[in-house]
């Protein structure tokens, strides 16, 4: 186990190495893409990436000199809230190199201009060409934002799951806990993959499935021969869970 007092993404770069290996065994042609926010912005990283062929999109975070480079920007921005009234938002791109870096790299900017004033956000890229397109719009609100739903199904698991219940002081039962915790997310994924689909709980959260289809009143009579499960009539879902569970019926 590594000490809480170290940064998070120590090391990030190798186990990024590990993923590829395995992914590229069973996929030789497969593209692989790094998508990771700010705190991922390692020079050892997107130089693994570079070196290995890795398309990487990875938050930058903000300083005087990124603020400079896109001084232009923030100024459109700004004149074009005073002018409207309204939210504006402008993209542009340079290219930028920290002190720790030995090239410099493509840098988009999404500057936001809002009562509360400006707000630039900067990610740096490797991608280009036909299949991402050179704007670097496109990269931002396409490619990169989509991370966004990727940490929503990180808190699934976390909140509505329980994949934060570690509270065991040794390591293994506190493993088992969170393997448990992926293993429902699994389930549930499934349940809402296959049986939801086309209904009007094919994107609930795990919470929300829990709550309506499995966290409900039922008697259960067992007999030599079947098992029944009577719901209550006043069920509101027995009708959507009658369909969950004819999808998921094995033949």
């Amino acid at each position: 186990m590594r000490p809480s007092k170290i940064e998070g993404a120590k090391h990030a770069w190798a186990t990024l190495a590990l993923l590829a290996k395995k992914l590229r065994q069973a996929w030789p042609e497969v593209r692989i893409i790094l998508r990771a926010e700010s705190g991922f912005c390692r020079h050892k990283m997107l130089g693994w990436c570079e070196r290995k062929g890795v398309g990487y999109i990875v938050g930058l975070a903000r300083n005087k000199r990124l603020n400079g480079l896109a001084a232009d920007l923030i100024e459109a921005a700004k004149k074009g809230f005073e002018a409207s009234g309204d939210k504006q938002r402008v993209f542009g791109e340079f290219y930028y190199a920290a002190k720790s870096w030995k090239c410099e790299r493509r840098v988009i900017a999404r500057i936001e201009h809002m009562e509360k004033g400006a707000n630039p956000r900067y990610i740096v890229t490797n991608l280009e060409g036909p299949n991402f397109g050179d704007n670097g719009q496109y990269l931002y609100e396409t490619v990169y934002c989509a991370r966004g739903d990727m940490e929503n199904r990180i808190k699934e698991q976390q909140l509505d799951l329980f994949a934060d219940r570690t509270s065991c002081h040794k390591w293994w039962p506190n493993q088992f806990r969170l393997l448990l915790s992926a293993l429902a997310y699994t389930l549930l994924e499934t349940v809402r993959r296959i049986a939801l689909k086309d209904t009007t709980m094919a994107k609930a959260q795990c919470g929300t499935i829990r709550l309506r289809l499995l966290k409900i009143g039922a008697v259960i009579v067992r007999n030599t021969r079947r098992v029944r499960f009577m719901m209550s009539s006043a069920c509101p879902d027995q009708a959507l869970f009658c369909l969950a569970a004819t999808r998921l019926k094995p033949g």
